[in-house]
């Protein structure tokens, strides 16, 4: 069954889909920042660049299990690359919320919603292009 694409459908299979793109991306999104601390701790960038690291940081992961996601599913990229950036990123504040005391949902995590929404999408609909 390794490399098969799954039935298109609802369904429990749909859940492992999900999680399986859901823990690429946070893995790719753990080796992006290991090498951007890197970057920034060994090179002469500066902290300022940080803010926008972690927005590309967040789009390409998110992009990337919405393109891996729509390619095992086969049907809707759009819909379920949008669902898999709102996985992530409530699952992201949650995390937030658990261990950050000062934690405050603002319009700067709004931005991030509606960031995760789009790169879902458009991840979504490559990932349905790609044969």
């Amino acid at each position: 069954m390794k490399g098969r694409n799954l039935p298109v459908g609802a369904g429990p299979l749909n859940i492992w889909v999900y999680g399986r793109g859901l823990i690429r991306a946070y893995l790719l999104s753990l080796m992006l920042f290991l090498m951007g601390g890197l970057g920034i701790t060994y090179t002469s960038i500066g902290e300022n660049v940080y803010p926008i690291l972690t927005s590309i940081i967040l789009i390409i992961s998110i992009a990337y299990a919405a393109i891996y996601v729509a390619v095992k599913l086969r049907a809707k990229g759009w819909l379920h690359g949008a669902v898999v950036g709102i996985i992530y990123i409530t699952l992201i504040v949650l995390l937030s919320r658990i261990f950050i005391k000062d934690f405050a949902f603002d319009r700067f995590i709004l931005y991030r919603y509606l960031v995760s929404i789009a790169a879902g999408s458009v991840g979504g609909m490559i990932g349905i292009n790609i044969k």
